[in-house]
């Protein structure tokens, strides 16, 4: 988990995208997700989190569904959905916490 507080305390907006390889929706949300990244690039950092593989933190952040996206901004929680969220949705989003 310190390796995620790093994560998320050093760049002021991170995107964090806990999915799963079997996960339709996830599947959906990937290029988006791109497209979001190469719209704001340098606003946002965005990672993704395969729950499989990281069960610990998605436990400790109650990730209960996949796709689940939570928002940081300068190391704290701002924002937080399930499912798959339109593009000009996340680019209002990144816009509203990066200034």
């Amino acid at each position: 988990m310190s390796k995620f507080g790093d994560i998320i305390s050093k760049s002021d907006v991170v995107l964090v995208d806990f999915f799963a390889t079997w996960c339709g929706p996830c599947k959906a949300l990937g290029p988006i997700l791109e497209n979001v990244s190469k719209q704001r690039g340098e606003k946002v950092k965005i990672i993704k989190i395969d729950v499989d593989k990281n069960q610990g933190i998605a436990s400790k952040l109650m990730v209960r569904g996949v796709p689940t996206m939570i928002l940081y901004k300068a190391g704290k929680q701002v924002w937080r959905q399930s499912g798959v969220v339109p593009e000009n949705e996340l680019i209002k989003l990144i816009d509203q916490y990066s200034k």
